[in-house]
């Protein structure tokens, strides 16, 4: 059977109940990348100039409307770590935060991820990749290189999992779907690779969440590397 009967493709699709803020001291830049991604995606957004000037929300789970993408041109990972230890923390709490203009070798995508960065663009990066990379984040997937994932679940593996004897009441197919993910694949791939739609991926994804109780998809692939 032609996998591409079996996907649903969701890239044109207009965001239109989402919102990205463009974070960081270049107005004339933000002005403009905001302006390209609201005619690009249809979502609202909106150029802030620091992330303290963006809304708390009430919200106790993360946001999956609002996305931050926050820029990293010119800072090391030192003053990226003490931003984010300072006031990033309520960022990461209650929205979906992505770094930008990330410079190749800053070395920040292992542990930052680990914080709760749902991924990263790369100053050389093109259009294309950086719609695509903000579309499949707020579809729920991590937006990194695959290696970056993989040390992050091989640094986790060792510790203990489970009881012996504990068990969770995982479906045959949510097995399938989470032993993918844990190797990095993302939603488009699982689809085409077990012929089911990215939406029913999502749903998948969902509900093995909710069953081992994880937030998002690195902490899914970490329970699987020490569970399955």
């Amino acid at each position: 059977m032609n996998s591409e009967i079996c996907k649903r493709d969701n890239s044109q699709m207009p965001l239109t109940n989402k919102q990205i803020y463009v974070v960081g001291p270049r107005r004339f830049q933000n002005e403009l990348i905001a302006k390209f991604l609201e005619q690009e995606t249809g979502a609202k957004c909106v150029p802030k100039l620091s992330i303290q000037h963006i809304s708390v929300t009430n919200n106790k789970k993360v946001d999956t409307h609002r996305q931050v993408l926050w820029d990293c041109l010119g800072k090391d990972l030192e003053t990226l770590m003490v931003q984010i230890e300072s006031y990033g923390k309520r960022l990461l709490a209650q929205d979906l935060v992505t770094f930008f203009n990330v410079p190749q070798g800053l070395g920040i995508e292992e542990r930052t991820v680990m914080l709760g960065v749902r991924g990263f663009f790369y100053e050389h990066d093109s259009l294309d990749m950086f719609l695509k990379g903000i579309r499949a984040i707020f579809d729920g997937e991590l937006w990194l290189p695959r290696n970056i994932m993989m040390k992050c679940i091989l640094k986790n593996k060792s510790r203990e999992p489970f009881p012996n004897g504990y068990r969770i009441p995982l479906t045959q197919r949510e097995n399938e779907i989470l032993a993918i993910v844990a190797v990095g694949a993302t939603n488009e791939e699982i689809a085409d690779r077990l012929c089911i739609s990215p939406h029913t991926v999502k749903t998948h994804l969902y509900n093995i969440f909710k069953k081992i109780s994880v937030p998002n998809r690195l902490q899914a692939a970490l329970w699987a590397a020490k569970n399955l």
